[in-house]
């Protein structure tokens, strides 16, 4: 049996229904012993207080460190360090630090521009308080001029204090173990953990990766496209392909999996099961599980 850690991300639930339908999913995806979860942080910190409320609802109810994003792009540095505090104070014990998106109606960057200026501002506001998690793109940032210049800004995260990473998701495992060597051709070694968004809606998938650069491989559109309005067809095909990406990465030296759940726990249970993760025992893969087929 070979260890490895998995974690799962949430968004801020903003109805009664979302509340219960998020409390009915981390009970389910707690079963698989999660090394931790997440919560994201809306553009500018719209949903700051949300943020909190829910990372710490998700830790009290599991018992598992639960990491809020924190993100700089249009944030004055006087409101980051006052969130920065509000986390320490609470018992945070992990952070998930980005740039950000702008937010809408803003035409300034802020007084931090980039991940890395907001990786150091917490490190000098709070020491070694927090682990810290920034993203690594292993297609690289759709606003990196080159591959070359996106690694050294990768790099330049790590060095103002990232413990480890978390990647956008992709479909392609050769271009996050190719990101895994240059990374360490540039003497990076800090753990790199594949991003995984399970592929259960075709619009839904396009849209987002659309907005963040994910690049979906053709044969994976034409055959999502040849199923049209067949919801289950598209969900167990999408659960198949991510399922068999997985257990590529695993098997090649990943550290571990994120899962991008969107607030829902079957596919990523699904995906799990399929590769032979035990929730029971949670961490542990069979070595000797035969990877999904794939159509």
């Amino acid at each position: 049996m070979t260890g490895i850690d998995i974690s799962f991300e949430f968004f801020p639930p903003r109805s009664p229904d979302a509340v219960a339908r998020l409390e009915q999913t981390r009970a389910r995806l707690n079963a698989w012993r999660p090394s931790f979860f997440s919560v994201t942080f809306g553009a500018g910190g719209s949903t700051r207080e949300l943020t909190l409320e829910t990372a710490q609802a998700v830790t009290a109810a599991t018992g598992v460190d639960c990491a809020p994003h924190i993100s700089c792009l249009g944030t004055p540095q006087a409101e980051l360090r006052a969130v920065i505090q509000r986390y320490v104070d609470v018992g945070i014990k992990r952070v998930v630090a980005l740039r950000g998106d702008m937010p809408s109606g803003l035409t300034g960057f802020g007084e931090l521009r980039y991940a890395s200026e907001l990786v150091a501002f917490i490190r000098q506001e709070a020491g070694d308080a927090f682990h810290i998690e920034v993203a690594a793109y292993p297609e690289f940032h759709p606003q990196a001029t080159t591959a070359a210049a996106d690694l050294q800004h990768f790099k330049t995260k790590v060095e103002a204090g990232a413990n480890s990473a978390i990647t956008q998701y992709f479909y392609n495992p050769d271009a996050y173990f190719r990101f895994l060597d240059s990374c360490a051709a540039l003497g990076i070694s800090l753990p790199i953990v594949p991003g995984i968004m399970p592929i259960t809606n075709f619009s839904q998938l396009m849209r987002f990766s659309e907005m963040c650069g994910a690049e979906v491989p053709r044969w994976i559109v034409k055959r999502l496209r040849d199923f049209g309005d067949d919801r289950e067809a598209i969900r167990a095909f999408g659960i198949d392909v991510t399922s068999a990406l997985c257990e590529r990465l695993v098997s090649g030296g990943a550290p571990g999996l994120h899962f991008y759940t969107m607030n829902q726990h079957e596919a990523a249970t699904a995906i799990l099961t399929n590769i032979g993760v035990n929730s029971s025992h949670g961490r542990q893969l069979d070595a000797n599980h035969s990877p999904p087929a794939v159509d």
